[in-house]
């Protein structure tokens, strides 16, 4: 069963989106610090988290960035009060998949889970070809097809097109490509993201690459409207 966390300090509402969750069919668990949020993700099992900003011990833009500094992908949606356009950009390059503020309909939030669920690569040991529309990424010969030609990649260029491959749809800030792909050897202010997209673009095709002004790129199928 898919198990969501619930970081959130407020019992009530904790409550409220926990039981909804599991009327809805998932497996919910709620804590209210950031450590034992944490900690639940690090022992595993968890497929995504629903993260309040204001916990009483970790801000929730750090908890954010831990996660995703210690390579955990798993979707975060945020849910705060929080709501002004700064917390929601910063939380959005802080790694977060989604952010939604308070107060919020269930329905939406429930909308919103189960289309970050159905984005995310089904886990399975056998998986070695990672595929979107046109675009087909094989693991094993570190190489990419686009429709019926295949083209070579560099080391960094395979890995910046894997991150894309593993999260299609989403908008990926560039801090946290420069986080997944770079590991943060760049300067965050470097333009180096901006050019291996380039290189991706003339390799693989500008469609497939959709540019989101001030915040990073997104990966498309080129084909879906057609």
């Amino acid at each position: 069963m898919t198990h969501i966390l619930i970081a959130e300090d407020e019992e009530r509402i904790a409550a409220f989106v926990a039981k909804g969750l599991r009327t809805a069919g998932y497996e919910a668990t709620a804590v209210t610090t950031g450590d034992d949020a944490l900690g639940r993700v690090r022992a595993g099992g968890v497929d995504l988290v629903i993260l309040d900003l204001g916990l009483p011990d970790l801000d929730g833009f750090q908890v954010l960035r831990r996660l995703r500094e210690a390579g955990h992908s798993l979707p975060v949606i945020v849910l705060t009060a929080r709501s002004s356009v700064t917390d929601t950009v910063t939380g959005l390059e802080s790694g977060a998949d989604d952010y939604m503020a308070k107060p919020f309909r269930f329905e939406e939030l429930l909308a919103r889970v189960r289309l970050r669920l159905r984005q995310q690569p089904q886990p399975s040991g056998d998986v070695t070809v990672l595929t979107h529309g046109p675009l087909q990424l094989d693991l094993r010969t570190r190489r990419i097809r686009v429709r019926d030609q295949e083209v070579e990649l560099s080391a960094r260029e395979f890995a910046l097109a894997e991150t894309f491959l593993r999260n299609p749809g989403d908008v990926l800030t560039r801090e946290r490509l420069l986080s997944d792909v770079w590991g943060y050897d760049f300067d965050p202010g470097s333009n180096v993201v901006d050019v291996y997209v380039r290189y991706l673009r003339r390799k693989v095709g500008a469609e497939h690459f959709d540019t989101v002004r001030g915040v990073g790129y997104r990966l498309v199928d080129a084909t879906a409207a057609v």
